[in-house]
Parts: structure tokens; sequence; C-alpha cells
């Protein structure tokens, strides 16, 4: 079924691209939908907050997020179908990307509601275009596991990737995150963008070994990283630990064997083991 995103006597959700950091980059376009909705739903209203202020917008706004996101989403569907024009944005970029808003415009769209989007900064593809690497085809992954053991899954299932992929971290989490990428990966070629658009902006290019010499970063990261290449022959070093001992290596005599055929730092691999092991 066909839906125009124009009709100005029907109700519709736009999808507005916001800042990723510099205030500065809010489109005209942007600003006057915001203040010409009946309402805005933010992430996080306070950080929101800041934004409207800083461009003089009224509009009422209500929070939208991860934990309300169940009951928030059939409250702004009711709207919509009394005819309420309506927006959504997060703290920044892009909404539905990483954020909370897909099961919004899945129900916006089930019911035959127009579904528009306002387009704006987006901190995966910023950091691609200026990152170096392969820019075509690339990979959106977004946040990897925060467990150990569940991103080095996800990690082997993409290792064979050969497109260029796109990862937002935490920076409390890039160095764990940077290690199992190595021994899952191996020691592929990677951008590290922190602070995008911001004053301290700033691109770190490298292999993962020489990334993670120059940890520990602060601020906001996206991380993209090289696809794979024909001749790569990655294994889990951690799979390969186990395997040797299976066949009656001692731990330590499998985690040195491993660590010399990875060339891996041996005290490196033991404390990943031992945090792969426990959090199995």
């Amino acid at each position: 079924m066909k839906v125009r995103s124009f009709d100005q006597d029907k109700a519709i959700l736009y999808l507005v691209g916001t800042p990723i950091g510099n205030l500065e980059d809010m489109t005209f376009r942007a600003i006057k939908i915001l203040k010409s909705v009946d309402k805005i739903y933010a992430e996080d209203t306070r950080t929101s907050g800041v934004l409207l202020k800083y461009y003089d917008i009224h509009t009422k706004v209500e929070s939208y997020h991860e934990f309300n996101q169940d009951l928030k989403s059939e409250q702004i569907l009711n709207e919509l179908k009394s005819g309420c024009k309506l927006a959504l944005i997060s703290d920044a970029g892009l909404p539905v990307i990483s954020d909370p808003g897909y099961k919004l415009v899945s129900l916006a769209i089930e019911n035959h509601i127009a579904v528009s989007t306002i387009p704006g900064a987006s901190a995966g593809i910023s950091a691609l275009i200026a990152s170096g690497l392969a820019p075509m085809p690339y990979t959106f992954f977004g946040f990897l596991d925060s467990k150990t053991t569940k991103r080095i899954k996800q990690l082997e299932e993409i290792k064979y990737n050969p497109h260029t992929i796109i990862f937002y971290e935490a920076p409390h989490r890039i160095e764990k995150t940077l290690e199992d990428m190595r021994f899952v990966l191996g020691n592929r070629r990677i951008v590290l963008a922190r602070e995008l658009t911001k004053t301290f902006e700033e691109f770190a290019r490298g292999t993962i070994e020489e990334i993670l010499l120059e940890l520990p970063l602060k601020g906001e990261m996206v991380l993209l990283v090289e696809g794979y290449q024909e001749q790569e022959e990655v294994s889990n070093p951690f799979l390969k630990i186990d395997e040797l001992i299976s066949l009656g290596y001692k731990p330590n005599e499998a985690i040195k064997e491993i660590a010399r055929q990875t060339q891996m730092n041996r005290n490196e691999l033991y404390k990943s083991y031992i945090n792969f092991k426990n959090e199995k």
C-alpha cells in the first residue's frame, strides 16, 4: 500500500536527525519540522532540551526511550490515529539506528500512517567516509554484546565478512573489544573515530595492536574494522586452547603454545581466556 508523506491534512511521524556533537550541524528543515509538529518524542528530554533551547524550539516534549517504548508506542500510535503530526528524535544522529524507534515505525506503517525521514548527521557514515578504509560495501553492526562470550560468538559469525564493518563502542569497553577482535579477527587495520564534530575530534588509524597502545581514549566512539581478506585464516584462540587441553596439554602449556602460534602476549591471553571461561 502506498502512503504519501506530504499530505498536509493527515497524521505523520517524522524521524528527525539531530547533531552528533556540534549543535550547529542541524538542518534548516529539521528546525522547521520540530517547531511545527504537535509534539516531539525524545530519547532523553534533558539532552534534547539543550538542542531545542539553542534553536528556540518550544514544542511540547515527552520521553521515548528503551525502558518505556512498549507503553509509549501505543500512546503515540493513538495520537497519530487522532491526526497528530509528531517527531521522534534521539540524543544524537538519526533515530532508530542503535536507538529506540523501530517498534514505533513498524506500528505506524501497519496502521497506514505516513513515516518520513528528515535527514541529518550519522556517526557511523561520518566516520566511514573519513576513515580511509573501503567505503563500499560496508556493514553496519552497531554495539557488540557487553559479555565476552557473546561478543566472541558475534565476532566469529562475522569474521569472514569482506566488507568494512562499523561498530559503536563505549570507552570503558573499547580495550576488551579490541582484544577480542585481535583474537578472533586477527591484527586487522582499524580506525577509531572519537568525539566526532566536537572540539577534540580525533581519528586513530592503524592495526588493532597499534591502537591498543594508544589507549585509554575517552569520548563516544565509532570503530571501523577492515573486512576479511582472502589470505587471512583466523581462528578463535580460546577454542584452540580448549582443543589442546582436550589432547592432553596442561592449561598453562596450551596457553603458551597458542600464544607462540598467534604471537600474542601470553599474560594477556591467559587473562582473556580465564574471563572467557568464567563467563561461559
